[in-house]
């Protein structure tokens, strides 16, 4: 088993573990493992709507449209109460990943940046040297208040405050919040060191300008909603899905293909393309 896969599995094992050994007396252990994975999940699947389908082909690529109120909705919704991340200095982040990626100025990681090093930049990336976070929707007044100080420290307190009211143990609590948060940044780190990182994964494309790799185990894809797809997204960066061959495994495009059907999604025009060396007869939108 690759050390991705490994690394991601017992994570999920001893938050389990830890849910069943902290849940207090009066719940019991089953109802505790069944609370911890249920915030888990929610926590997982809506931080994974929010990054990877809103912020990330929404408003990064412009690879797809969705109507604003459900923007601001998961926006709103996924920094109160699930894992904070500023969406418009994520979004700058993003811009300056594909446009330097792997090299000085990339926030992520530079080439010659190990597996510590990258660890450390996930939580504190390089400075930005360019503001390319300037859309209409990020300086409106809803994301100008989530990306406000102030409400990371309310809303991410009262949340915390709320769950631990709820679930009646404080050590409990710490679980499930400390948890949820190590489990993210292992996905941030499938997405920032093994997908750039050549020894890792395989390449679709050989771009010589960038160590983006693919990953296409089941836990990965389903874990970060397909961006660990990165060799396809780096060859393509505004086609509307990330897998490039129907072979290969897309929950991400999955859930986008979900909310179509809904209406709170459509595809871009540049969205639509299909560059003609990638092997899609169509794109299935």
């Amino acid at each position: 088993m690759k050390i991705y896969n490994a690394t991601g599995y017992l994570i999920i094992l001893f938050y389990l573990l830890a849910c069943v050994y902290s849940a207090p007396a009066h719940m019991g252990p089953w109802t505790g493992l069944f609370i911890g994975a249920v915030y888990f999940l929610f926590c997982w699947f809506l931080g994974g709507l929010y990054l990877a389908d809103v912020l990330h082909l929404g408003i990064a690529h412009r690879s797809l449209d969705y109507k604003e109120w459900f923007v601001k909705a998961v926006t709103i919704v996924n920094n109160t109460f699930a894992i904070y991340v500023n969406p418009i200095t994520w979004v700058n982040r993003h811009r300056l990943h594909h446009k330097n990626s792997d090299h000085d100025g990339d926030p992520n990681k530079v080439s010659g940046d190990g597996f510590w090093r990258t660890l450390y930049l996930c939580l504190l990336p390089y400075r930005c040297q360019e503001n390319l976070a300037t859309d209409d929707i990020l300086q409106s007044r809803t994301f100008r208040a989530v990306a406000s100080p102030v409400f990371v420290v309310l809303a991410q307190t009262a949340t915390f405050c709320l769950l631990w009211k709820l679930v009646g143990s404080l050590k409990f609590t710490l679980v499930m919040w400390l948890g949820a948060r190590v489990f993210g940044w292992w996905v941030n780190m499938v997405q920032n060191y093994w997908t750039h990182t050549r020894k890792f994964g395989y390449r679709r494309y050989d771009d010589e300008r960038d160590n983006a790799m693919n990953i296409g185990e089941w836990l990965p894809v389903t874990a970060t909603f397909s961006a660990c797809l990165q060799n396809n997204h780096h060859h393509y960066q505004t086609l509307l899905r990330l897998s490039h061959d129907e072979s290969e495994y897309d929950f991400g495009y999955l859930t986008v293909k979900a909310m179509k059907r809904l209406g709170l999604v459509k595809a871009t025009a540049k969205g639509l393309i299909i560059p003609k060396d990638v092997a899609l007869a169509a794109l299935d939108f």
